[in-house]
Parts: structure tokens; C-alpha cells; sequence
């Protein structure tokens, strides 16, 4: 019983959120496989606080626990990355992968049913044709409102390496999925065929100095997407120039200084995000300990530099031991480009203000947040004397992070996975 809860409760871990490109749906995926997707609630004149509030609109199982029998490998359940379509009719679209499949999903709204069919009756049975003596005409009935999840399309067999990223692209026709190795451009109409833009796989396996971390498209020029490495390097490729994207058009890499050469400095370089602002003139990338912004235009160094957990320079030797040097955290824009945030230990979140240079590390758990109530911002005392309202630093719960997070496209929103809670922060709202 005991391993069947922990079973339940690793299942239950958040490993994925985003927002679709309005804001009203959110949606979540977890080591379980399954998908929820929150809606949010209508303003209504009597209880006007209520608009920001989201609740369950539709829970699905996404993906289910394989075997690779060729390889003698369990291909989990857990769901890496959720990525909106845009809205096109009255039904939403998404996409949802683990570490082998890319899979298409329509949720729809259903809130009438037909009846009256000619062969067959009410219950679903098949009727005698000689016992039918006259014609009806099907009618539809009103039925309770009921969110039905289908999937569309399965795109499969393409990544011998797990998947890491999925991107839509701006023609809202393609998208791409990429591994440690390679990068993939699907066709959404098209499952049994994709094109391999990007493969950085040596004929020698021995000779491997980096992977892919992640990926993703430019916002609006449909031809152009960016990759990161465990290198700490950003690569930028347009799709025009060849068929391959094996030479980069912009190579984007700060040079390391040497005097802060250590045993872990590669390590703590890995990009494990990257992404476009909204207008597509910067970059983000976050690595290990820093978030960086990069303009298009210049390559030689990063415009700004952000230290999200500074003070764990110190402890890189434990956090070694651990595995936790090796977490991946995202990060994102908000709708304006003019605040980022990422994620941090102890259930710590950072946003930093591009515009005032001022930032403010806020924490999100169940004991500071109660509905309305308002996150005071939290401080890590790195050495001297603590003040009340300081943590130190080797009191930080390593195993408490905030990996994944997400921010409404257009309204100060925030979405933030603390393992298995789902957090929904707001502006104060009067």
C-alpha cells in the first residue's frame, strides 16, 4: 500500500505548465501522463473578485507507459511539455509529448445529443429492419455541458533520444520537436513523415561534447528558430538558407572568465531554457544560477544579466551529490517583455523588472497562500547575523522547486508547479 501512494503521489508530480494564447485555458501535464486544463471563470456583476479564479475544465489521459521492446527500454508516461495552438473555431487545440510521441488533442464542448436514429434504438441496440415500418427524422436534445478530449493526431518514431522541446511554429501549419541529438519539423496534418533540420550526432558517439537542450521558434518569422546547448551556447538557424540547418546564422556565447573556472563551471553553463520575448528582439536563456537576455543584434555578449540564487555558489559541491546542480528551470516573459521569472529551492520564485532593475524573490506554499491573501517577499541570509524575516541559507529545501512556471500572455497572472500544487498568483485586485 505504502509504494502504490508513492506511486500515486510521484504520478502527481506537475511537470509541465502553460497558458493558451488568451489566457482563459491553462493547462498542466504530470509524471502520470495525464493532462488538466483550468478555465477561467466568467465576471459576474455579484462577485466581480471571482474573475481571476480558474477552475477544472477537462482532465484527460495524455500518454500511457510504454515498452520499447527493439531496445528493452520503458518509455514513461510523464509528459514534458504542453504547447497551445491558436483558437481556430469553437474547439481549442494542444500539444502534448513524453519522451517519444508528440501527440494532437481537440478539446470540444458537447451539449446536445441526437435521437430518434432509424436502426438502432435508444440504448445503442441494433433494431430488426422488419420491424421498422416507419421514417423518423433525428433530433437534437439538450444534454449537461460535457468537455470531450480526442486525440486528433499521433506523431511517432521519429526521436531515438528523449524529446526535451516542442514549438509551434507562426504559420500555425508546422512544428518542431527536438532531442538530445536532433531537431524535427512535423506538418500538423502530416503523422508518418517529419524532416530533420538539426542533427548534431558525431559518427563516433565517443567524440560527443554536447546536446540539445531546448528549442524554440521565433514568434513571428515563421523561417527562423533558436537552440541551446549544454555548452551554454545559443544557436540561431534560418530555415532558408538550406534544407539542413547544420551552419548557424548567429551563434550567441558569452565567454567564461577565468578566474571563476571551477570542477562544476560547465555544469552550471547549461542552458536548460530558452525563449523568445513577445516581440521577438530578445532572448531569454536561463542557466544554473543566472537568467540572461540577448539582443538578436548582438552576439558578442548577453544585454542583461540576472543572478537568480547567487548565494548557492558556495554549495555547488553538495548540490552536486544531490543530482539537484542538474535541475532544468524555465523561465518566462510576461506579456510586455518588461518582467521575467524563474523558479528556485525552497519553493523560492524570482521576478526580476527589466525596466527599474529591481527584483523580488516570493515563495509559494500552502502556508503563505491563503485565496487573497498577499505574498510578502522572502530574503536568504547568506552569512553574518540573520535578521526575523531572513532564511538561511543551509536551512533551504532543496528538495521543495520551482521548476515550471508560466505567465498569462496579456494580464499580471502567474501559474507556478511547487512538485504537486498548482499555484495561481494575481495583481491585488482592489
Amino acid at each position: 500500500l505504502r509504494e502504490a501512494l508513492l506511486c500515486s503521489v510521484a504520478a502527481d508530480i506537475i511537470s509541465t505548465v502553460e497558458f493558451n494564447s488568451t489566457g482563459e485555458l491553462l493547462a498542466t501535464g504530470d509524471k502520470g501522463g495525464r493532462v488538466v486544463v483550468f478555465q477561467r471563470e466568467q465576471e459576474s456583476k455579484n462577485q466581480p473578485h471571482r474573475r481571476g479564479e480558474y477552475n477544472v475544465y477537462s482532465t484527460f489521459q495524455s500518454h500511457e507507459p510504454e515498452f520499447d521492446y527493439l531496445k528493452s527500454l520503458e518509455i514513461e508516461e510523464k509528459i514534458n511539455k504542453i504547447r497551445w495552438l491558436p483558437q481556430q473555431n469553437a474547439a481549442y487545440f494542444l500539444l502534448s509529448t513524453n519522451d517519444k510521441t508528440v501527440k494532437l488533442w481537440k478539446i470540444s464542448e458537447r451539449d446536445k445529443r441526437p435521437e430518434g436514429y432509424n436502426l438502432k434504438d435508444e440504448d445503442g441496440r441494433i433494431r430488426d429492419p422488419a420491424t421498422i415500418t416507419t421514417l423518423r427524422v433525428p433530433v437534437l436534445q439538450p444534454m449537461d455541458l460535457m468537455v470531450e478530449a480526442t486525440p486528433r493526431r499521433v506523431f511517432s518514431n521519429a526521436h531515438t533520444y528523449h524529446i526535451n522541446s516542442i514549438s509551434v511554429n507562426s504559420d500555425y501549419e508546422t512544428f518542431m520537436s527536438t532531442d538530445d541529438l536532433r531537431i524535427n519539423l512535423w506538418n500538423l496534418e502530416i503523422t508518418n513523415r517529419s524532416f530533420n533540420i538539426v542533427d548534431i550526432k558525431p559518427a563516433n558517439m565517443e567524440e560527443l561534447t554536447e546536446v540539445i537542450t531546448a528549442a524554440e521558434f521565433h514568434p513571428h518569422q515563421c523561417n527562423t528558430f533558436v537552440y541551446s546547448s549544454s555548452k551554454g551556447s545559443i544557436r540561431l538557424c534560418d530555415m532558408r538558407a538550406s534544407a539542413l540547418c547544420d551552419n548557424h546564422s548567429k551563434f550567441f556565447e558569452e565567454p567564461e572568465d577565468p578566474s571563476n573556472r571551477s570542477f562544476f563551471s560547465e555544469i552550471i553553463s547549461s542552458i536548460s531554457d530558452v525563449k523568445f520575448s513577445h516581440s521577438g528582439r530578445y532572448l531569454m536563456t536561463r542557466d544554473y544560477l543566472t537568467v540572461k537576455i540577448w539582443d538578436l543584434n548582438m552576439e558578442s555578449k548577453p544585454l542583461e544579466t540576472y543572478q537568480v540564487h547567487d548565494y548557492l555558489r558556495s554549495k555547488l559541491c553538495s548540490l552536486y551529490e544531490n543530482d539537484c546542480i542538474f535541475d532544468k528551470f524555465e523561465c518566462v516573459w510576461n506579456g510586455s517583455d518588461s518582467v521575467i521569472m524563474t523558479g528556485s529551492y525552497n519553493n523560492f520564485f524570482r521576478m526580476f523588472d527589466r525596466n527599474t532593475k529591481r527584483d523580488v524573490t516570493l515563495e509559494a506554499s500552502r502556508e503563505n497562500s491563503k485565496p487573497r491573501a498577499i505574498l510578502k517577499p522572502r530574503k536568504v541570509c547568506v552569512g553574518g547575523k540573520r535578521r526575523k524575516d531572513e532564511i538561511s541559507v543551509d536551512s533551504l529545501d532543496f528538495s521543495k522547486k520551482i521548476i515550471h512556471t508560466a505567465w498569462h500572455p496579456s494580464e499580471n497572472i502567474i501559474a507556478v508547479a511547487a512538485t504537486n500544487n498548482l499555484y495561481i498568483f494575481q495583481d491585488k485586485v482592489n
